[in-house]
């Protein structure tokens, strides 16, 4: 479980984060909603300790996370897989040396086939089995946000981290990924993290919404009992979204 307790963070004397509670469920898929520069992205970043808290706190499985030691706060890293906004794949690397690249950098003491089977095993579970070889720069939008899946997947983490994953992706990719988000979340057993502005991916995917706004958590609830809310602040920011 992630508990997040009156976490505040200011850059350069602006607030960003200004008091955020939220417990995040083991085995969910909650969608992290809210309008740009609101701090989503600083949010998740809290969670896997890239930034520290000014205020506050983020557990993981009952450990604060800006109190870890480096070695601690690697261990529990390694819980983490994280699909960036543009699937941040190295373009020099095959597809193979992308995907492998978590296991060898961070030395999990596997060998080469064990490796290889991993990297096989993740292709073909995010539905691109056989594309080892190819390079980034011969895969359309979809098939890197896939790969950029695999990798994240591929050191078998607890908890799945998505930055905006349908963001440039056409309605039918969109929904493509949307549909692998949902069923990664439930073969795999894995906590799952979405940061989106595509609602009706939202409606696809989320257990639980929680929006952020003026650097709080204003509404968290069931996709529906969002839709359904009476509240000002909320049907403007979902009429903003065409949903």
């Amino acid at each position: 479980m992630i508990e997040i307790t009156n976490l505040h963070k200011k850059f350069e004397n602006k607030d960003v984060l200004t008091g955020v509670n939220l417990d995040i469920h083991n085995g969910e898929a909650l969608a992290i909603i809210g309008g740009s520069g609101s701090g989503k992205s600083v949010l998740l970043k809290h969670i896997v300790g890239l930034l520290e808290p000014d205020e506050g706190t983020v557990k993981v499985n009952g450990k604060i996370i800006s109190e870890l030691k480096p070695k601690e706060l690697y261990e529990v890293r390694r819980k983490f897989g994280y699909l960036f906004q543009g699937a941040a794949l190295f373009d020099s690397l095959t597809v193979e040396e992308n995907v492998e690249l978590p296991v060898v950098e961070n030395d999990f003491g596997f060998s080469v086939d064990k490796i290889k089977d991993l990297v096989s095993e993740k292709l073909e579970l995010v539905g691109l089995p056989g594309i080892e070889k190819l390079k980034p720069s011969e895969l359309s939008g979809g098939m890197r946000k896939r790969v950029g899946l695999a990798r994240a997947l591929v050191t078998n983490p607890e908890y799945l981290l998505y930055d905006e994953p349908t963001t440039g992706l056409d309605p039918v990719m969109s929904d493509s990924i949307d549909d692998l988000i949902k069923e990664l979340n439930e073969k795999l057993s894995v906590t799952s993290i979405v940061i989106t502005h595509d609602m009706f991916s939202v409606k696809r995917i989320a257990d639980r919404v929680a929006m952020v706004y003026k650097g709080k958590i204003y509404f968290h609830g069931t996709p529906e009992e969002l839709k359904n809310s009476d509240d000002e602040i909320i049907k403007n920011f979902l009429s903003r979204t065409g949903f």
